[in-house]
């Protein structure tokens, strides 16, 4: 073959690997001042990549992804932000298709559920009742246990139900409120369902309609409220809890509600993913009344998506909603039971952390100085809050009129900083997404998303750029101009 051939022959294979990996619009982060930098690392373990977020000074999480073609369970684990994460999750749906948060071991989040059915085993049920039913009495619940006000409109309400199962995901957003952590969710609606579990675990052949809330053997939220007789007689109507009642898929009884997402470093599936092997994505369901709130420069559907976020939740001086584990079998108030105090030699009385902004919230019991004053208030007690990004801490109050007040930043002492980790090893980073979406094992640890460096062998070295060049040139002079109109037929080709 001519050399000029050998060349044209390169040209067709450069011109083939365009064509299958096109150029895509990059993630371009700082396009405002509230955007975050740009951060993409895929890791093969869990515990790695929560490290690696703990680390980063960006405003990063944890996200566990599922292959098509890996083996059954098996996840990589991504750290990036919500903005670039939601770039990618529009440009990629089909590599990213199958995308869970990680819900991270202690970190503030919002109360929420995973409902589910079998529907042939199930075919009497009313699937859109029963969360209408759920959210009613659960509703009524945090007002009678916490003294917060909810309804249906503070409900993101997702489907990913198919011909075989009615399947949703139900994600509360409570007006300045929010659970400490993910197992104290579990615990208060382990206590709320408390009496249709023992009925089930203790007769699987109960008759539905015998399930109360208002059973006082199981609870004493209900006694501790003095009601008339006509009150009590209607919420025992409103909380039948019979509806939770279902058939499993091999006939047995089980619930509606999945008690089993409750636990450490959980992964919950996002809003537009399905599970691998499946084509049920969620969407925002027929029956969601709820709207999320317009934020700048974000479409409907990334707003969405940022509500969908279980530990989507920033440090504005929330409630922190606790349910601690109950001595007895009797379940006791949450709120007798977090108001303990702590005695006279302890200082720190509550934890919490946030995981969207990376801050630690210590709640400090019997030292009231304020900078802000420069004195002692008679009553209300302060916080300080540490800053893991900027690896700094500083003071804030309980006191309303120093609820805006910040005092001056300190930094943390070394020994305890999480120093900032730019170079990983071959094994940490063993995964790399190029710019067409592929997500495949890595070579060699890279800190950006970018596509393999090309080898000489496909490039070609200085000599051979020079021959092309010649050979172009010789011919473009001898060849006749090509018209406007074959330019573009040709480019209408390509892009068909």
């Amino acid at each position: 073959m001519s050399r000029w051939g050998e060349r044209l022959k390169k040209v067709e294979r450069l011109a083939q690997s365009f064509q299958q990996n096109p150029l895509t619009a990059p993630y371009k982060p700082r396009l405002w001042p509230y955007q975050p930098s740009s951060v993409w690392k895929l890791f093969p373990r869990q515990n790695l990549a929560i490290s690696f977020a703990h680390s980063c000074k960006e405003a990063v999480h944890v996200f566990a992804l599922e292959k098509e073609k890996a083996s059954l369970g098996q996840r990589i684990y991504l750290v990036t932000s919500y903005s670039e994460l939601w770039h990618y999750y529009r440009v990629y749906p089909q590599s990213l298709m199958h995308c869970y948060e990680v819900i991270p071991e202690g970190a503030v989040c919002k109360l929420y559920f995973d409902l589910e059915f079998h529907k042939p085993s199930n075919k009497g049920s009313d699937g859109k009742s029963m969360v209408s039913l759920l959210i009613q009495y659960v509703c009524d619940m945090l007002v009678e246990v916490y003294g917060i006000e909810c309804s249906v409109k503070n409900v993101l309400n997702l489907d990913s139900s198919t011909e075989e199962k009615f399947s949703r995901h139900l994600i509360f957003m409570l007006q300045d409120a929010v659970f400490k952590d993910n197992i104290h969710v579990g615990r208060f609606i382990h206590a709320i369902l408390q009496p249709v579990m023992s009925k089930l675990k203790s007769d699987s052949r109960l008759h539905k309609g015998d399930i109360s809330l208002t059973d006082n053997r199981h609870t004493n939220i209900d006694s501790e409220l003095t009601q008339s007789p006509d009150t009590k007689r209607q919420k025992q109507e409103v909380r039948d809890l019979s509806f939770l009642l279902v058939k499993n898929k091999d006939g047995r009884d089980g619930l509606f509600v999945d008690l089993g997402v409750y636990t450490k470093n959980r992964n919950f599936r996002l809003y537009k993913s399905s599970k691998v092997g499946r084509n049920a994505a969620f969407a925002v369901a027929e029956d969601n009344q709820f709207t999320a709130e317009p934020a700048k420069e974000k479409s409907a559907e990334e707003n969405v998506f940022l509500a969908s976020l279980v530990c989507n939740v920033s440090f504005t001086g929330q409630r922190i909603l606790t349910w601690d584990a109950p001595e007895t079998k009797e379940v006791k108030s949450p709120t007798a039971q977090s108001q303990q105090g702590l005695d006279s030699n302890q200082g720190i009385r509550r934890w919490n952390y946030f995981s969207a902004d990376q801050l630690l919230v210590y709640d400090i019991a019997k030292y009231r100085w304020c900078e802000n004053v420069s004195r002692f208030h008679k009553s209300n007690n302060i916080m300080i809050v540490v800053d893991l990004k900027e690896e700094v801490w500083y003071q804030k109050c309980h006191d309303p009129d120093c609820r805006n007040f910040r005092s001056s930043s300190f930094p943390l002492p070394q020994e305890i900083c999480v120093r900032y980790i730019l170079t990983l090893d071959e094994e940490d980073q063993a995964y790399l997404m190029d710019d067409t979406g592929n997500i495949e094992p890595s070579q060699a640890p890279s800190s950006s998303m970018h596509l393999t460096e090309a080898t000489p062998e496909v490039w070609g070295d200085e000599q051979d750029e020079r021959e092309f060049l010649k050979s172009l040139n010789d011919f473009e002079q001898r060849s006749t101009e090509i018209s406007d109109e074959l330019l573009l037929t040709c480019v209408a080709d390509f892009d068909s």
